[in-house]
């Protein structure tokens, strides 16, 4: 018995332990996203001023949204690793829905000045210079972008943070805007035809909308508590391996999607001549491996039941 208390408490550090060091890497990755976001406005800007490319100044107006974006999601961020309190018991992680909300609408936006400005360009007529100097510069930009944006992405996905993956996928679809602004500029290059650039931007803009719209839509998903059918497939994995294991049985389960974290909770039916400090041991049992079975944090909550007469009991 006391063994098996150590054990527990033992988990239990390493565990908390574990999220402490995440937390403070994912607030490093959100800083770290920040910084870099401004570099790459500065870069951009020069990139706009030396060459007055349209599709330039589409990369470099999309940059200006994501570091107002990264700005609210860093702030989210570390609202989101507040503790639960008597106003929020379950934590403040939902918040990252609505940052991932935010900053998709900011995207969108972003596509539609773009389109603006294009169109624009097209009915005066584009007039280019130095596009030697603003190609070299939208390359680095995508460099640089490439790197930060697949590092965010796998933090993201790896602490199950969605605030990073979000940032991760907008540092993309940033680093794709500027692939798109090189392949105009080198098409200017080539066919010496300078409508290429508005045309890119037009192209630029309809990409930055469709991711846009991506993290709207999972804003609204995460906030509705839409659910996760392939985590409910290994979840569900874990437990009927669980119940099995220990000659009981399961219904009723649910989980959601809280931020940073996954919350599960199901009803496990026992034999009826069973003690309840026999049951509460075996469920609290099945919790602790369900938490351990996922690279992020899992909250499993059970409800003990008899298997005999459960839903006759329920109905009262």
């Amino acid at each position: 018995m006391i063994w098996s208390i150590f054990l527990t408490k033992k988990r239990q550090i390493v565990q908390e332990t574990t999220i402490a060091y995440e937390n403070k890497g994912s607030l490093f990755a959100m800083r770290l996203s920040l910084a870099v976001g401004l570099g790459m406005l500065g870069l951009k800007a020069a990139a706009y001023l030396v060459t007055d490319s349209t599709a330039i100044l589409s990369d470099a107006a999309e940059s200006v949204i994501h570091v107002v974006a990264v700005g609210f999601a860093a702030y989210s961020l570390s609202y989101s690793l507040k503790p639960a309190d008597r106003g929020h018991p379950y934590g403040h992680a939902k918040i990252s829905f609505f940052s991932s909300g935010v900053e998709g609408a900011l995207i969108v936006m972003a596509a539609l000045y773009i389109v603006y400005e294009a169109v624009y360009k097209l009915i005066t007529g584009p007039e280019l210079e130095n596009l030697g100097w603003g190609t070299a510069l939208t390359v680095l930009a995508v460099a640089i972008n490439g790197a930060l944006g697949s590092f965010l992405l796998w933090r993201g996905r790896r602490y199950h943070s969605i605030i990073l993956e979000a940032n991760g996928k907008h540092v993309l679809t940033d680093c794709w805007t500027s692939i798109g602004v090189v392949v105009g500029l080198s098409l200017i290059y080539l066919t010496g035809w300078s409508y290429w650039d508005p045309l890119c931007a037009l192209v630029v803009a309809a990409n930055i909308m469709v991711s846009g719209y991506g993290l709207i839509r999972r804003s609204i998903g995460g906030l509705m508590d839409e659910a996760d059918p392939e985590f409910r497939r290994e979840v569900e994995g874990v437990i009927q391996n669980e119940v099995e294991k220990r000659g009981v049985s399961y219904h009723r389960l649910r989980h959601r999607n809280l931020g940073n974290a996954c919350w599960v909770d199901f009803h496990i039916l026992f034999n009826d001549s069973i003690t309840i400090k026999e049951a509460h041991r075996i469920a609290t049992s099945i919790e602790h491996t369900i938490n351990q079975s996922f690279p992020f944090e899992v909250i499993a909550s059970t409800h003990l039941e008899p298997h005999r007469d459960h839903e006759h009991i329920h109905q009262h």
